[in-house]
Order: structure tokens, then C-alpha cells, then sequence
């Protein structure tokens, strides 16, 4: 992994992101506290929510988690995203909800929660230009984009010379990939951080849902993870992980993980979940350095 700026001054990237999409859905503040201050205690310097989590509940759970913890800003970055519309009017209204959740004047980072095509007219790069040149946002990013779809709206940035996208977040793991080659790549050359989410599949990779989804388990909760994991292909890497896992006797968990760590490309990858215990086992997975078991998992 490597570390990018995003912004001037922005402190140095973390091998891990917190992700906070279960924060007022699945656990309450008070959990949501010590799952930020331990991700804090882990070093982890960048926070991750959006404004559809929890309709607005986790950015809400965040702010106050700020306001009380008041964090050190050269220690932290804070990221949240906007769904679309994309327009001139939709983007101001967004950012101006999101913000006040937080509990911010500027947002470290915003992202385009996933590509739309109300990002093809130009009006809504230059709206997004306008955010970072008024001191809203400090750093763009962008989540759920295909190479073409990134490459499109950089190379639009560039001809009207505006700033470009600084960082994407796509989903990446053993079962199902959503980074390839042309986006690694891209993202090398234009100098764009590139952040992986659901490194265990929302729970896939631990092989709880074989014989059928867990309850009150993020696949029953979000039911949309079933049509995404539940295929030919991602139930095949789930058995070989299974196999691998019984062969070298580390734990799915850790093995799914390690995937997601050393994956090419890949400067950081978001961990959530409803414990620290979660937490923990994230870092617990970078002590995994084991050539063979490593060449392994690639191999799947």
C-alpha cells in the first residue's frame, strides 16, 4: 500500500478506514462511541459515512461523536458521500445537509456515492469545483465508478481545468471484485488513492450464510448482499477459501482479509462492523504475511 495527500496537510493514510455504514442501524451511539474511539486508539486517520446510511443517522452519530471527542484535524480525515441527483442545486443541498450533520463548516472529503448519469453534463463538475474553491470540501471523491466512467470524468476535469477526483472507493474482495487492472492503473497515473469496502463480503467471506442467511446478520438486514453474493462464481471462491482456510489453519476471517490487504493496488481498505472486536480482527489479519498461504489466496 501507499500513501497519497488528499488534500494539503491532510494526515497520512491509514492501511485501514472505519467504515460507519452500521452505525444507527445495526448498533446505537453508545456502541458506535467505542467503535470510534478504538479505531482511534488503532490509528486509524480516516472516517468514513454518507448521507444515506441510516437516513442520515450516521453522519448525525459522528458529529456528536466530534463534538465530544473533539479529534486533533491533523490526526483525522472525515469522508461522507451524496447520492444523486448530481445537480448544480441537488450537490449544494447535499453538502449543505450533510455539514450540518457532521457538525462541520468544511467537509474533508465528499465522494459521489456511485456514478449517475447526471455527472455527464459538465454543470455538475464545475458545482463540484466551486465546493472545494469556496472552502466547503477540501478533497472529491468517488465510489462504485468503472475505469471508463473515472477516466471519462477526468479527462472532462482536465479540459475545463478543473480539480480532479482524489480518491475512489470501490467494492473489493474474494468473492466478488469490482477493482481490474485498467482502474489500478488509472489511478496510478492520475495519482488517485484507491480505497477497497467489504473486505468479508458484508459477512459472505466468514461462511456463516452456507446454509442459508443468518439472522438480524447484514444480509437479512440489507437483503441487496444476497443477489450480489449468492452466484456461481462467488460461492465457488468461498469454498476454496474454505478449503484453503482448513489447510493452513487460519481462519476464513483472516485469510478473506489478507485478500483484501494485499490486493495490487490498493492503498487502504474501509472495516466496519458492530464490535471492536471487529476492529481488532482487521489488524490482526496485517500480521499475516506468510508467502505460500499468501500466493494461495491470490490464487483463487
Amino acid at each position: 500500500m501507499t500513501s497519497r495527500s488528499l488534500y494539503p496537510d491532510s494526515p497520512p493514510l491509514s492501511s485501514f478506514i472505519l467504515g460507519t455504514a452500521t452505525f444507527g442501524r445495526e448498533i446505537d451511539e453508545s456502541a458506535s462511541f467505542e467503535f470510534m474511539d478504538r479505531a482511534s486508539e488503532l490509528g486509524i486517520t480516516l472516517f468514513d459515512t454518507a448521507a444515506t446510511y441510516s437516513a442520515g443517522a450516521s453522519e448525525t452519530i459522528v458529529g456528536h461523536w466530534l463534538a465530544s471527542r473533539k479529534p486533533d484535524p491533523s490526526r483525522l480525515t472525515l469522508a461522507t458521500k451524496i447520492y444523486p441527483p448530481y445537480t448544480p442545486e441537488a450537490i449544494d443541498k447535499a453538502v449543505t445537509a450533510s455539514a450540518a450533520r457532521l457538525g462541520v463548516e468544511t467537509l474533508d472529503v465528499l465522494y459521489l456515492h456511485k456514478w449517475d448519469a447526471d455527472i455527464e453534463p459538465d454543470s455538475a463538475l464545475v458545482a463540484l469545483d466551486g465546493l472545494l474553491k469556496s472552502g466547503r470540501v477540501r478533497a472529491l471523491g468517488i465510489s462504485n465508478f468503472t475505469s471508463k466512467q473515472l477516466a471519462d470524468v477526468l479527462t472532462r476535469q482536465n479540459q475545463h481545468g478543473l480539480t480532479p477526483f482524489r480518491i475512489i472507493q470501490n467494492n473489493h474482495n474474494l468473492a466478488v471484485r469490482d477493482v481490474d487492472n485498467d482502474l489500478c492503473q488509472l489511478c496510478a497515473d492520475h495519482k488517485i488513492t484507491l480505497v477497497t469496502y467489504s473486505p468479508l463480503g458484508a459477512g459472505f467471506l466468514t461462511g456463516k450464510h452456507e446454509h442459508g442467511v443468518q439472522a438480524n446478520s447484514r444480509f437479512a438486514v440489507s437483503p441487496g448482499h444476497q443477489e450480489i453474493y449468492f452466484t456461481p462464481t462467488a460461492m465457488e471462491r468461498l469454498a476454496q477459501l474454505k478449503t484453503l482456510s482448513q489447510l493452513c489453519g487460519h481462519p476464513m476471517t483472516t485469510l478473506a482479509l489478507a485478500w483484501a490487504i494485499h490486493a495490487p493496488g490498493v492503498d487502504s481498505v474501509l472495516i466496519g462492523g458492530r464490535t471492536t472486536k471487529h476492529l481488532d480482527q482487521a489488524f490482526a489479519a496485517l500480521a499475516l504475511t506468510d508467502t505460500t498461504v499468501l500466493s494461495e489466496l491470490r490464487a483463487i
